[in-house]
């Protein structure tokens, strides 16, 4: 018998429509969702360990007979300036981050030398400062080395 008043216990509610509140607006399907999304405790975490997996290059020292030749290559393009001779310039950048950096090859022609700030201004406009340049390569020098 008791069972009986159980199941009947609800009838005068349970075809009663859904309460929305006069005060609140109805929250969206996807913003109730994000309630239940998990909780990062440890924000940046993930960043930082993706900066430390991160790989950089070490910077390579020249010798002086790489460096003489670096120079005798830079004298010829300032030289060739305005000919539209294009040229190959790796040159290191360093990490912002952390110890080391990058190599990056440049290739195109050489704009002009910037003498005060000790840079090659490449026609697109890539500025690459002298003393991080590793290489130098192209058509001009020939048999040169």
């Amino acid at each position: 018998m008791n069972d009986n008043k159980d199941i009947h216990q609800y009838d005068d509610i349970i075809n009663l429509p859904h309460h929305q509140s006069a005060t609140r607006p109805h929250m969206s399907n996807y913003d109730r969702a994000a309630q239940f999304s998990p909780f990062a405790a440890l924000t940046g975490h993930e960043a930082a360990i993706k900066e430390t997996a991160r790989q950089t290059d070490e910077k390579l020292m020249l010798s002086d007979e790489a460096i003489a030749e670096l120079n005798e290559k830079l004298n010829l393009i300032a030289e060739a300036i305005g000919t539209q001779q294009r040229v190959r310039i790796t040159y290191f950048v360093p990490d912002n981050k952390k110890a080391g950096g990058a190599y990056i090859t440049c290739s195109g022609c050489v704009k002009k030398f910037d003498e005060y700030e000790h840079t090659v201004i490449m026609e697109d406009k890539t500025v690459i400062p002298i003393e991080q340049i590793s290489d130098i390569d192209g058509e001009m020098f020939g048999e040169m080395y």
